[in-house]
């Protein structure tokens, strides 16, 4: 049994792997500013669901808050840290950009402060696709270079993981950061496409479709994405002794440190995503085809051979399957 802490607890993902953790007999400390980016509704039965079982604790507080944070790590004694706190989204980032430097480089700074301090013997981290930007080559993989971000979602993110580099090679602490390719399932996220989708038809209203619905995305189902992080967990990066600095592996490293795509290896079409949706639900989605937006990009597609590799794992949840689950959990919460 481990104490581990969880940040971004009542978050979607945070709230899924929280469970799975407990599940197993691990003891949980989650982190959550339960802030107002989403309906707190649903952060608030999240939590619920948590909080009712043994092994869970919850401290409320922002990862900016640096006192806190260190006060924190000094209490508990934590084993390992998984870091899924972030002000998350791209398109909101062209909203209000500073919330963006607030939790996500400020906020990881303390954290990673508190792992350096605190002997943390694994601190693994949420990164995303959006780090592989203008890169076109398919499927993206974790040994390609990642320069050249186009929101500055994705620069946050690329700059956790250049952070994350630093403290495992300046004091040793073995760091994971893993990216995550568009998570999609029950309990979800209300700004994202299946969540906005599925409230639009079933209330009759049109649905922005952004590329003329010619999108492409790995949808990743959240059973999937826990089980990786899962596994991730258990597995302490060590250095790759194959590294050279004369061709650096943006992977790997003489350091103990590691990334990896979670991701279900087979993009779908926006439009395929819509008709699977609208097959679930009985009714036909009424389409406004508008182009790409800023940030946007075409398509993604995960690499995933490390993963399998080193954890034994591949996502595989098809996306009729997981559109199924969702719906059927959206009518249940909703009635």
């Amino acid at each position: 049994m481990s104490k581990i802490l969880v940040t971004g607890a009542a978050g979607f993902i945070g709230f899924h792997l929280c469970q799975r953790l407990l599940a197993r007999g691990d003891q949980v400390i989650g982190l959550d500013n339960l802030n107002d980016y989403y309906d707190e509704r649903l952060k608030h039965d999240r939590l619920k669901r948590l909080e009712g079982q043994a092994g869970f604790r919850l401290k409320e507080c922002s990862l900016e808050e640096r006192n806190v944070v260190e006060q924190l790590f000094a209490e508990e004694k934590f084993d390992q840290v998984v870091n899924l706190a972030a002000q998350a989204g791209v398109r909101y980032s062209l909203q209000n950009p500073n919330a963006y430097i607030s939790s996500n480089i400020v906020g990881f700074m303390n954290i990673l402060e508190g792992c350096r301090h605190h002997a943390i013997k694994h601190l693994v981290y949420a990164s995303s696709s959006s780090v592989y930007g203008a890169n076109t080559a398919m499927p993206f993989s974790v040994h390609h270079n990642v320069d050249h971000p186009v929101s500055l979602y994705a620069a946050t993110k690329k700059s956790n993981e250049l952070m994350a580099h630093t403290y495992s090679s300046l004091y040793g602490l073995p760091t994971t950061g893993l990216r995550f390719f568009t998570v999609y399932g029950p309990w979800g996220r209300p700004d994202m496409a299946l969540f906005l989708f599925t409230k639009a038809i079933l209330e009759g209203k049109t649905i922005d479709v952004f590329n003329h619905g010619r999108m492409r995305r790995d949808f990743t189902y959240i059973d999937d994405i826990v089980e990786g992080v899962v596994r991730v967990c258990d597995r302490v990066p060590a250095a790759n002794p194959g590294w050279n600095g004369n061709s650096p592996d943006p992977g790997s490293s003489y350091a103990p440190y590691r990334i990896y795509n979670i991701g279900n290896n087979n993009p779908v079409e926006l439009m395929h995503f819509i008709e699977t949706l609208e097959r679930c639900l009985g009714r036909t989605a009424q389409k406004n085809l508008l182009p790409l937006q800023a940030g946007d990009v075409p398509a993604t597609y995960a690499d995933v051979d490390d993963l399998m590799r080193d954890v034994g794992f591949k996502p595989a949840t098809s996306i009729e399957d997981g559109i199924a689950r969702f719906v059927e959990w959206y009518r249940q919460y909703y009635g």
